[in-house]
């Protein structure tokens, strides 16, 4: 455990496929943990991320007990979005402008609140973020996490890597699994 007088929960998820269930869990999780004054650390991403984000926020304001891990320096990051939901990979983009915005607002927001609530787990510039460099923000998740709350959406590979990634540690781990 690390040397603070709380614990830090890490909330893992898809970012693809959630649905009502699947964020009424997360939200429901989120307040558990900041009610008892524990620590949240998610990635920086939609879905299972967005509405873990979203729920730390409500109880840490100053996002004190906050720590968002993205895949590269938060500028590449916010580069990286905007060009994602331009469909600069395939000429067919995977998230909506509005998506992007509605995540960048929320990154923006927690770290005017605590500079320190954004985790950079590399420098890789906008075009160099792809999956490796997501896994590898998930090395930096598990590391940092004392227990891992996973909320699997069809065995998503992502999610999949981080429960591996954080019970390799010995970080205790729980896996709700959903199927769409």
């Amino acid at each position: 455990m690390n040397s603070t007088q709380y614990r830090w929960f890490g909330i893992s998820g898809t970012w693809r496929t959630t649905n009502e269930v699947v964020e009424n869990d997360v939200r429901s999780a989120v307040r558990e943990i900041t009610s008892r004054g524990d620590g949240v650390i998610t990635g920086g991403a939609l879905g299972v991320d967005y509405f873990a984000i979203d729920e730390a926020l409500k109880s840490y304001p100053d996002a004190a007990k906050l720590k968002v891990v993205i895949p590269a320096s938060f500028e590449s990051y916010i580069e990286h979005l905007k060009a994602w939901a331009s469909g600069y990979d395939t000429g067919d983009p995977t998230i909506t402008r509005t998506e992007a915005d509605l995540l960048i607002d929320q990154l923006t927001k927690a770290r005017r609140a605590n500079p320190a609530a954004i985790v950079e787990a590399s420098s890789a510039a906008p075009e160099g973020i792809r999956k490796e460099a997501y896994f590898a923000r998930n090395t930096v998740i598990a590391q940092l996490l004392d227990e891992l709350l996973a909320f699997q959406v069809n065995n998503s590979a992502g999610t999949q890597d981080t429960i591996d990634k954080a019970r390799a540690l010995g970080k205790q781990v729980i896996v709700r699994s959903y199927s769409e």
